[in-house]
This record gives structure tokens, sequence and C-alpha cells, in this order.
């Protein structure tokens, strides 16, 4: 199996989640069901099937999470300098609309860019991997072509 690369926030974010459904979710939904269950006819209670598909999908996710830990390959980037690689916060400027953005460059699982995580494989991140302050990227995007300038370039 191919090892997934992530940073130490986005690691230690995944294993909180992975605790918190296995000590409390878990629990909480065989309480849940366990209640339904003395309702009476199962077959026409709704709260028992609802409990029980919550209680698949906890599940599923416990299993995905423990899976995606182990192959985690954890990259501490506050040992990393330079010019731009995974791990990287960089802040750039739309050479058009000249609005700035901030990004962390994360592995895929940890992406979310409504908090600024910015997957690895995607356009913006595959054209900014080896780039300096002050270099131009050209990228294409959904929206069309885009120019960014890179502003600063930071580990942490």
């Amino acid at each position: 199996m191919e090892k997934i690369p992530m940073t130490r926030a986005g690691n230690q974010m995944l294993d909180e989640e992975l605790k918190r459904l296995k000590s409390v979710e878990r629990p909480a939904i065989i309480q849940a069901i366990a209640e339904a269950r003395e309702l009476g006819d199962l077959s026409e209670n709704a709260e028992y099937h609802s409990a029980r598909e919550k209680q698949s999908f906890i599940e599923g996710r416990i299993k995905e999470l423990e899976g995606i830990l182990s192959l985690a390959e954890v990259i501490d980037t506050a040992k990393l300098s330079g010019a731009i690689k995974f791990g990287a916060t960089v802040t750039l400027v739309d050479e058009d609309t000249d609005e700035e953005k901030t990004y962390q460059i994360v592995g895929e699982v940890e992406a979310d860019l409504e908090r600024g995580l910015l997957n690895i494989r995607s356009p913006l991140a595959r054209a900014l991997i080896g780039k300096d302050e002050g270099d131009s990227v050209e990228v294409n995007t959904p929206g069309g072509q885009r120019s960014y300038e890179v502003l600063s370039i930071r580990y942490s």
C-alpha cells in the first residue's frame, strides 16, 4: 500500500476523530439501538432503523480512519524550508484581482479549502511545488486560466 502524506496537525485531527467515534459515538448508538429495540416490533420501528443506519456509518468511518492512519506518513513541516513543497503555508496574490489568499499544502485526506488546506494533487498545488517567493504561476482552473504571484512561504 502507498503511504499517505500527512501533516502532524492533520494526523492529530483524524486520530481525535477516531477516538471520539470509538469512545463517544459508538457507545451512544449502541444505547440508542437497545432503547429502540425495547419499543417492540422492529419491522416498523423507525428509531431502530435510523439507529442501525447511523451505526453502520460510524463503523464504516472507524474502519476508514484506521486504514488512513495505518498508512499515514507524518511529515514534520517545522523542519522544512526553501522552495514550496508539501506542508508549506503559501500566501499568494491573484495577479488579476489583487486578492490575497493563504493556503497550506496538505495531503488529500486532510484537504479543506474552506480552512485554507489545499490538496497537494490539486492543479494549484502542483503548479506551486518548487516555486520561490516572487515567482509567478499560471494555473488552469475550472473557472479558466489564473495567474498568481507567490508572496511568502513559511513552514510551521
